[in-house]
């Protein structure tokens, strides 16, 4: 009689391996692994292997670098969503995809559950279970992890028991998750707030104080938000991205330490490389300042962190979030140009910027010859502007002879 089949997310590391055979046998099911190449720079044709040798009865590889970039990463950009202005939201990006990638594997298997490898401590297992309850409210959702509690070192154990095909090392510094468009580094030393990440927490960056003393210029083109082109050449964005990170990660671009507010009431102390992030993100920014209104500017604020809000906790598949995007789409019609950044050092400064749809008008802002505004229509708009004030000031404040009093300061101070 053939069993029912779950979905398992797999990365290969020891707690997902673990999982195929408890799985198997705590729930009698036949277990299909599923691995999202999302940029991590694995090798996942060995992961799949590895998945086959553990027992899984199929092991499921997808390339899905360009669906995570044209559909998750640039639309993020678009909106200028970093969370707590600091985060990236790479992982938390890729989370939701995996999870949609899953639902649509569990229908074409008829599978009855899927699961995934997240603590209960983490923000992960709330990105994978809120969607894979809002897509297919009928797949049981299991979380071994969250379930077990296994230590690591009894996750060995049951490893070695079951002769589990793992390598793994039983004193691990720090646990990294990485895609495409950001490294997540935590744990180990990093766990004390106050202590400077060691240099081996990084893989993509080198010291900024060992970074190059010249300073290199690129320009990147954008295209109704989304970035086209880097330096004159169009490129798709996978290629964008993997050349910023090593454009940007020579010079010590993108390293982030933040103090996180997760979404579980903890905080946490988080370390990021995220060099083309970083930078197509000051990038962005920056055009907008060239090419949106004053109030779509500002309003824009509200949205971008809404936005990172709704990424960050798990919400990607919403309505509030085609709310927001609808905005976005709107906003981000004009933000076509180009920007030129200087990396040096650890920083990507924004030192250029053009537009065809600039409202940055030379011959009204400029001191010089040929100046277009009209300096007299000034004084009638003060005068207006001004007027409210004066009114307050003559009706209330001289009448009663108390003058502008600040909070908390006397007239004798």
């Amino acid at each position: 009689m053939a069993r029912d089949v779950v979905i398992l997310a797999y990365s290969g590391g020891l707690d997902t391996s673990v999982m195929v055979r408890w799985l198997q046998e705590k729930y009698n099911y036949d277990v299909i692994t599923f691995t999202a190449d999302l940029g991590q720079g694995e090798d996942l044709e060995a992961i799949r292997q590895k998945a086959l040798r553990t027992g899984a009865k199929d092991a499921v590889v997808m390339d899905a670098k360009n669906l995570f970039v044209d559909y998750f990463i640039w639309p993020a950009l678009m909106a200028g969503a970093v969370y707590e202005n600091r985060y990236p939201l790479a992982t938390a990006l890729g989370r939701p995809l995996i999870a949609k990638l899953m639902v649509d594997l569990a229908r074409e298997r008829g599978a009855k559950a899927v699961a995934h490898g997240c603590t209960g401590k983490g923000n992960d297992q709330v990105r994978f279970d809120v969607t894979f309850q809002t897509l297919a409210p009928d797949l049981q959702i299991i979380a071994p992890v969250r379930d077990w509690k296994m230590t690591r070192d009894q996750a060995i154990e049951y490893a070695e028991k079951h002769g589990i095909p793992v390598e793994v090392k039983r004193e691990k510094l720090f646990s990294i998750d990485q895609n495409l468009f950001g490294r997540s580094i935590e744990a180990g030393p990093l766990e004390d707030p106050w202590v400077e990440p060691p240099e081996e927490a990084f893989a993509w960056t080198v010291s900024p104080l060992k970074a190059s003393d010249e300073p290199e210029y690129i320009t990147i083109d954008f295209e109704q938000g989304r970035p086209v082109a880097l330096n004159g050449q169009a490129m798709d964005g996978v290629a964008l991205i993997q050349t910023l990170n090593r454009l940007g990660g020579k010079h010590g671009v993108g390293r982030i330490d933040h103090i996180e507010n997760r979404l579980v009431g903890i905080k946490s102390r988080e370390v990021y490389e995220a060099p083309a992030a970083v930078i197509l993100h000051e990038a962005h920014r920056d055009l907008e300042t060239l090419t949106l209104s004053k109030q779509a500017q500002r309003f824009k604020t509200f949205v971008s962190q809404e936005y990172a809000d709704l990424i960050y906790n798990g919400l990607w598949f919403s309505a509030f979030h085609q709310d927001l995007a609808a905005f976005v789409a709107s906003n981000q019609r004009y933000v076509t140009g180009s920007v030129r950044v200087k990396l040096y050092k650890g920083t990507a400064t924004v030192v250029g910027r053009k537009s065809e749809y600039s409202l940055y008008h030379r011959s009204l802002a400029t001191y010089e010859g040929k100046d277009l505004f009209d300096h007299e229509a000034a004084k009638g708009f003060i005068r207006l502007w001004g007027l409210q004030t004066q009114t307050q000031a003559q009706l209330q404040w001289l009448k009663s002879g108390r003058g502008f009093e600040l909070p908390g300061l006397t007239r004798s101070q």
